[in-house]
C-alpha cells in the first residue's frame, strides 16, 4: 500500500508539473500571471489531492470536503488538459514541428480540454438515466414472467456525493415500482462514516422482493464490516460469496468484489462457491458481482444473468479506452451463451464529479421465462 500512494503521489506530481509546464507557455497565460505565479498555482493544485485525505483524517470535515471538491475537479481537469497537450505533442513532435504553430495549437488543445472539462461537470450533475433491458432468464418459471428489478450500482456515497443526491435516486427507483432492487457495489466511497448519516434515506429504499446487495471494492476500503453493517442497517440482505432463494424460481446470488479478493485466491473459487446451491433448468438465477470477471465462470456454474459495474464505462472519455484494455467487456450487455451479462455505468462518480460523454444509469431489468 505504501509503494502504491507514493507511486500515485509520484505520477500525480508528474502530471501537474507536465501541464503547468505547456500552461506556462502559452501567451495567454503567461500575459495575466508571472511564472512564479503560474508555479504557486501549480503547488496548490498538486498539494490539494494529499491535502484533503488530511483533513478528513484529522477530523476537518467542512475544509476537507470543500479542498476534496477542489482536488477531484482538478483531477478530471488536469486529465482532460494533460490529453490534449499530449496529442499536441504528438502531432508537433514536442514543437519540432509546425514551430510556428505550436503555441496556437497549445492555446487550442487547453481550450478544447476546458470545454470538455465543462460539458464533464454538467454531464456528471444529471439525474441518471433510466436504462431499460428486458432479459430471458434459462430456469424461471412461467408463473415468473414479467418479473421487474432494479440493479444500481456505485452510488459512491460520502464523499461528495450526499444525502441530496441520494433522496432523488431513491424517488427514481420508488417511482419504477420495481419487485426487487439490486445494489451492484461500491454503496461507499471511501468513508464509511460519512455514509452512517445516510442510512434513514437508504432504507427509503424499498422492493416487495427485498434489496439485495454485494460489496465493492471501494467498500472494502472504507471497512468492508462497516460497510455491510450499513447495508444490514438499511434493511439490505448482503450476499457474501452465496446465494439465496428470493422466491420459488429464482434465486439471487452475489460475491464480495472479485478484484479486491485476487491476492485470496483465483475468482472462480469465489464463483463456484456463491453459486453453488443453484439448480439449473428448476430455477432462474441472477448473479451480483462489482467487478466484470470470470463472466464464462459464472456461466457454466449456473447463472443465467450476470449483472455488474465497477468500470464507470470509464467515466471520462478518453480514460475508457485505458480502461478498457483491463476490462475488454466494458459497459453494455454481453452474451455468455447460455448467460447474459450486463455491466452498468453506475449511477454516481468516482472522483470528479464529472462524466464524458454519459451520465449515470439505473438498470430495469424485466425477466422473462424461456
Amino acid at each position: 500500500m505504501v509503494i502504491f500512494i507514493f507511486t500515485a503521489l509520484f505520477v500525480w506530481t508528474l502530471l501537474n508539473s507536465y501541464v503547468f509546464w505547456r500552461l506556462s507557455s502559452l501567451p495567454v497565460v503567461a500575459g495575466c500571471m508571472s511564472t512564479w505565479a503560474v508555479w504557486a498555482l501549480a503547488a496548490v493544485c498538486c498539494v490539494s489531492l494529499p491535502a484533503s485525505r488530511w483533513f478528513v483524517k484529522l477530523s476537518f470535515p467542512s475544509p476537507g470536503a470543500a479542498v476534496e471538491l477542489f482536488a477531484m475537479t482538478w483531477l478530471g481537469v488536469l486529465f482532460l488538459l494533460f490529453v490534449c497537450f499530449l496529442a499536441v505533442d504528438g502531432i508537433t513532435l514536442g514543437g519540432f514541428v509546425f514551430s510556428n504553430r505550436v503555441l496556437q495549437l497549445r492555446t487550442l488543445g487547453a481550450a478544447v480540454a476546458l470545454v470538455m472539462a465543462v460539458i464533464a461537470v454538467f454531464q456528471g450533475r444529471r439525474t441518471p438515466v433510466v436504462n431499460e433491458q428486458v432479459v430471458t432468464l434459462p430456469g424461471l418459471p412461467r408463473e415468473r414472467d414479467g418479473l421487474r428489478m432494479v440493479f444500481v450500482s456505485d452510488l459512491h456515497l460520502g464523499s461528495q456525493i450526499g444525502s441530496s443526491w441520494l433522496k432523488d435516486l431513491t424517488a427514481q427507483i420508488a417511482a419504477l415500482s420495481p419487485d426487487l432492487i439490486a445494489i451492484g457495489g461500491d454503496l461507499v466511497d471511501h468513508d464509511v462514516f460519512r455514509v452512517q448519516g445516510m442510512i434513514p434515506e437508504l432504507r427509503a429504499l424499498r422492493a416487495p422482493l427485498g434489496v439485495w446487495a454485494v460489496l465493492g471494492n471501494h467498500d472494502a476500503y472504507g471497512g468492508a464490516a462497516e460497510a455491510s453493517q450499513i447495508m444490514q442497517d438499511s434493511g439490505f440482505h448482503v450476499l457474501h460469496d452465496e446465494s439465496a432463494e428470493v422466491i420459488p424460481g429464482l434465486r439471487l446470488a452475489g460475491v464480495d468484489d472479485l478484484g479486491v479478493r485476487g491476492r485470496d485466491g483465483p475468482a472462480d473459487g469465489f464463483i463456484k462457491k456463491a453459486l453453488q446451491l443453484v439448480r439449473p433448468g428448476q430455477e432462474g438465477c441472477v448473479f451480483l458481482s462489482h467487478t466484470p470477471e470470470e463472466a464464462d465462470v459464472a456461466a457454466q456454474a449456473g447463472a443465467g444473468l450476470m449483472l455488474c459495474g465497477h468500470t464507470h464505462g470509464g467515466q471520462i472519455w478518453p480514460f475508457n479506452f485505458l480502461v478498457q484494455m483491463r476490462y475488454p467487456e466494458l459497459v453494455g450487455r454481453f452474451a455468455h451463451a447460455p448467460m447474459t451479462l450486463i455491466i452498468s455505468r453506475g449511477a454516481g462518480t468516482w472522483g470528479p464529479r464529472m462524466r464524458l460523454w454519459k451520465s449515470g444509469e439505473i438498470l430495469f431489468v424485466t425477466l422473462r421465462a424461456p
